[in-house]
């Protein structure tokens, strides 16, 4: 059974925080008519701090798709290796273990993937797969886990490396004023995660189904309109409520595997906003609580896209983890609007060497 071992996460050096936020917003658009909601949705979000690649100065000025592209794919060699190196460490691996790289992100683009000059300069071998997903959005982070489930139980030996980069803070436009797009500026964060899917050994979660789900016809509601001025957001005002709608699909892949959704032992899912979290409890009927790891990472990073499922699940492991064969959802939700979930008990080494507890 593949396992996800315990991810790596690193956020940039530069913090801005939600008071400096919203008074960048008064400050910047005062003659907005839409301010005050503008302010209340991002007060209701409560992201208290963000990281960002760049100052704040240099984040509101925008010197062209093509400057902020190359600051992405820079500050992507600058910052992913030592990420990946501390995800293979965690997993007892090394790079020459690794048979596929799967690399995703929807702020920036390479061609080649970064995933070749991964190969090329971090000792991967030179048959390393290659499989570089950049159109999931947030919705990525589950399906690089689902990609490497598949492929692990394709070649039960082989071990998958999942690479989320995310510079959010890179797609900032200053002539959107819409009310989706003054929310966003005060949503996401930047961030890099990795993690390792062994397919054999390794402690975290042993992975044991997966499922997506596309909402019909909302294609629409999370996309970019790409322009010479690079990726612009769109967000529908009608995202917030898209769990009503998602939930049984969790429901039904649960029941599938014979589990029940609302009766599970931890639940590592995207952290979009607040309402995202609190509908999930509502429709899943499990606790608030149930999903605290994935609130502190929205308070703490904001939304951090494809990386949020990764450093939630990262806090799950500096909580301790979870008992031995405890049952998870797993779920990240992202442009289609689609959902990529999956189920896993956790697997403590230790304990199977043992035949108990480890205090």
């Amino acid at each position: 059974m593949a396992t996800l071992c315990r991810p790596a996460v690193s956020v940039p050096e530069h913090v801005i925080t939600m008071e400096e936020t919203l008074e960048l917003a008064r400050s910047r658009h005062h003659d907005h008519p839409q301010l005050p909601l503008a302010l209340r949705l991002i007060e209701n979000t409560g992201v208290r701090t963000r990281h960002i690649v760049q100052p704040i100065e240099e984040t509101l000025k925008h010197p062209g798709f093509e400057e902020r592209n190359k600051l992405y794919q820079s500050e992507a060699k600058a910052r992913v290796p030592a990420v990946v190196q501390r995800a293979l460490d965690d997993a007892e691996l090394l790079s020459s273990d690794v048979d596929v790289i799967i690399y995703v992100s929807c702020t920036g683009f390479m061609m080649p993937s970064l995933t070749a000059w991964m190969i090329n300069e971090m000792g991967f071998a030179s048959d390393t797969r290659q499989i570089p997903i950049a159109q999931l959005g947030c919705a990525a982070g589950g399906a690089a886990i689902n990609r490497a489930h598949d492929f692990c139980t394709a070649y039960p030996e082989a071990n998958a490396l999942i690479v989320a980069c995310e510079f959010c803070s890179l797609c900032y436009q200053p002539t959107d004023l819409g009310v989706g797009s003054l929310l966003s500026n005060g949503l996401f964060g930047d961030g890099v995660a990795a993690a390792v899917v062994r397919g054999e050994g390794g402690t975290g979660i042993r992975l044991e189904r997966n499922g997506s789900y596309l909402i019909p016809k909302t294609e629409e509601w999370i996309m970019y309109d790409v322009r010479a001025t690079g990726f612009h957001f769109l967000l529908d005002k009608r995202v917030p409520a898209t769990m009503e709608p998602l939930a049984p699909a969790l429901h039904q892949l649960a029941k599938k595997h014979g589990w029940n959704a609302s009766d599970l032992d931890f639940y590592i899912v995207h952290a979009g906003g607040p309402r995202i979290l609190d509908d999930l409890s509502k429709f899943l009927q499990v606790p608030p609580e149930a999903f605290r790891f994935s609130r502190a990472t929205l308070t703490e990073y904001g939304n951090i896209a494809s990386a949020v499922v990764l450093d939630a699940l990262r806090r799950l492991f500096e909580e301790g983890g979870a008992a031995h064969t405890a049952r998870g959802l797993l779920a990240g939700f992202g442009p289609g609007i689609t959902a990529e979930m999956a189920l896993g008990c956790w697997q403590d080494t230790t304990y199977e060497m043992t035949g108990s507890e480890v205090e």
